[in-house]
């Protein structure tokens, strides 16, 4: 059963709730290491090609995502790189860090917004509740990411956390 995503703007920050039938564990490992976020990362139609993960406070993931469906139609092919770099890891409660767009150097681009996630696990009965606070440095920095369809993007990209996680049980 496929639980609906909570989206709330704040002024520049975009707070994204879920509840995953699953332990805090679980899905803090499928955030944390690079063979789950494999299985999972990215909207629907998109694999991660790379993923080069360093798990730990200072360390980064500098990842690509390739539009791999036809039906994507001018994304087909497409690559879009990103990189995260961790501040604050508290297992299996916080993961904060500030994701970019960047190039397959690890070059992050001065031209699109820099996101500070706050992604926290809370558990209750045995489900986790996903809250992720995605802060930008101003309201008009969000509605750029806002109108180029993250919204949508992370919805997919959590019912895909969900199937993944449901195939693990």
């Amino acid at each position: 059963m496929t639980t609906k995503m909570i989206s709330k703007v704040e002024g520049n920050v975009l707070v994204l709730e879920r509840e995953f039938d699953a332990p805090k564990e679980m899905i803090f490992k499928a955030f944390s290491e690079a063979e789950h976020l494999k299985r999972w990362w990215g909207p629907r139609g998109w694999e991660l090609t790379v993923c080069d993960l360093d798990f730990r406070e200072g360390g980064a993931w500098h990842y690509c995502m390739k539009g791999v469906d036809e039906n994507l139609g001018d994304f087909f092919g497409f690559e879009s790189w990103g990189k995260a770099v961790y501040h604050n890891i508290i297992q299996d409660e916080k993961i904060e860090y500030t994701d970019y767009f960047s190039d397959a150097e690890g070059n992050e681009s001065p031209e699109m917004p820099a996101t500070l996630s706050t992604v926290m696990f809370h558990e209750q009965d045995g489900k986790t509740k996903l809250i992720n606070r995605a802060e930008y440095d101003t309201p008009e920095s969000l509605k750029t990411v806002l109108d180029m369809g993250m919204e949508q993007g992370i919805t997919e990209t959590w019912d895909r956390l969900e199937e993944y996680i449901t195939s693990l049980k």
